[in-house]
């Protein structure tokens, strides 16, 4: 029998976790409301895996993996409302992510993963992906907008270029050299090549200057040059990855799967 610890300081989302899994024949050895008594639980039982919220007031799910020690960690299915720490899980091959509020299906589905896994990968190999896991996740936490940017105008297109304020100049972009457009609230990043600019504009705005044929929205943060893209593999609950032609990996979400299959790769 699989035995399990789970970890979430909201009781009911707690409560529901440990209702599937008994119901799924896991045994729970310890429900947690907090990192701290996660980290103590962890340590003192012999658990086959840990259902972690991402974030709990007195202690982050990273920093309970980083207290515990990623090569005794058993397996984690991180459990968040907040999918940006699921963005490039799939280059690691992560056990799974729960974003709440999520069904009976996908919990099914995660604990599923974590079986297989389980059966499948060594301790070594385990340690190995909860430091690779815990090396992306605190490099994922936002990039906030330098300061100076506040003040800074937005771009300004004209046919197929597009102005960008750095460091007090205009640098001109062509369309077609920009490869991906990364959203941060009021912000704007734009990757071309080795390159990235930031400035001030919003999505909806920028994509109405965009040409429609050219670049797709594959997730609220995300706009590709569709000539960038290489390979779209399937990836959790529905959601995809969006491979581009220098090997950036990029979350596709479930709700503009559909539409970009319909429009790209022209299928109903």
């Amino acid at each position: 029998m699989i035995k399990a610890i789970v970890a979430d300081d909201e009781a009911v989302a707690r409560r529901r976790i440990v209702r599937l899994l008994k119901e799924a024949g896991v045994s729970v050895l310890a429900e947690c409301a907090g990192g701290a008594e996660a980290v103590a639980r962890i340590k003192a039982s012999e658990a086959d895996i840990v259902f972690l919220d991402v974030q709990m007031p007195d202690m982050t799910g990273i920093e309970v993996v980083e207290r515990v020690g990623p090569e005794v960690m058993p397996p984690v299915v991180f459990v968040t409302a907040h999918d940006e720490y699921a963005i490039r899980a799939f280059e690691l091959n992560a056990v799974d992510y729960l974003l709440k509020p999520y069904d009976t299906e996908r919990f099914k589905q995660a604990l599923d993963r974590a079986r297989a896994r389980l059966k499948s990968s060594d301790a070594d190999a385990r340690a190995a992906e909860m430091r690779s896991l815990v090396a992306l996740l605190l490099s994922e936490r936002p990039e906030r907008p330098p300061e100076a940017a506040a003040d800074a105008p937005p771009a300004s297109f004209e046919g197929d270029r597009i102005a960008v304020p750095v460091n007090g100049v205009l640098r001109v972009v062509r369309l077609g050299e920009i490869d991906w457009i990364e959203t941060d609230g009021n912000y704007l990043r734009l990757h071309a090549g080795k390159a990235n600019y930031l400035f001030r504009s919003t999505a909806t705005e920028f994509e109405r200057q965009l040409d429609p044929v050219g670049f797709a929205r594959i997730h609220r943060r995300y706009i590709v040059n569709l000539d960038r893209v290489v390979e779209i593999q399937p990836w959790f609950a529905g959601d995809a990855v969006v491979i581009l032609k220098d090997g950036t990996k990029l979350r596709m979400s479930r709700g503009h799967r559909e539409a970009f299959h319909k429009r790209f790769l022209k299928q109903s």
